[in-house]
């Protein structure tokens, strides 16, 4: 048994001795958190629903290898690899699916190459932007506006173009 092992359970305990001190009834605090947190997944859960069946319909229809087709010239230009272009268009909509590419990616070309080393920083710098508009704007009662959105892709296109021209100056 490692230390690892006791974090979870020494974290659980710390909770109940610290509650206990406070004289807090624990267990009714845990029912009003868990009621609390139910009413929140089932307010989010519309939004997860309309973002999960974009994701399928996008990748179904061929519309993201479309999409990758036509935003090539712009990439070739900014020194974005082609490779990981895919990767790139959908981080912002998918955190499985750019899993899933990135995969692909580290199992074709290698994790030791430039193609594998930008997919890396891609994965670690850009974020699942509508997905975390989507459950956390909701789970707030906050409407995005265009200006959050387009600053929210306008960071995750510097997070794509500065990955791939970091491992031409790196490496």
């Amino acid at each position: 048994m490692s230390v690892t092992d006791l974090i979870l359970p020494g974290f659980f305990l710390l909770i109940c001795v610290f509650g206990l001190y406070k004289k807090v009834d624990i267990f009714s605090a845990f029912l009003q958190g868990a009621k609390e947190n139910v009413k929140v997944a089932f307010d989010i859960l519309p939004s997860l629903v309309l973002l999960i069946t974009l994701i399928a319909m996008l990748k179904s229809s061929g519309a993201l290898s479309l999409i990758t087709e036509l935003l090539s010239p712009i990439a070739q230009a900014a020194g974005i690899d082609k490779n990981c272009l895919p990767l790139g268009v959908m981080r912002p909509f998918s955190g499985s699916g750019a899993l899933a590419m990135f995969d692909s990616v580290i199992k074709e070309f290698g994790p030791d190459t430039s193609t594998g080393r930008i997919a890396s920083i891609m994965m670690g710098s850009t974020e699942t932007t509508f997905y975390t508009i989507a459950v956390y704007f909701s789970a707030a009662k906050i409407k995005p506006t265009g200006k959050i959105i387009a600053a929210c892709l306008l960071a995750d296109i510097a997070s794509v173009i500065i990955s791939s021209n970091i491992v031409d100056i790196m490496f």
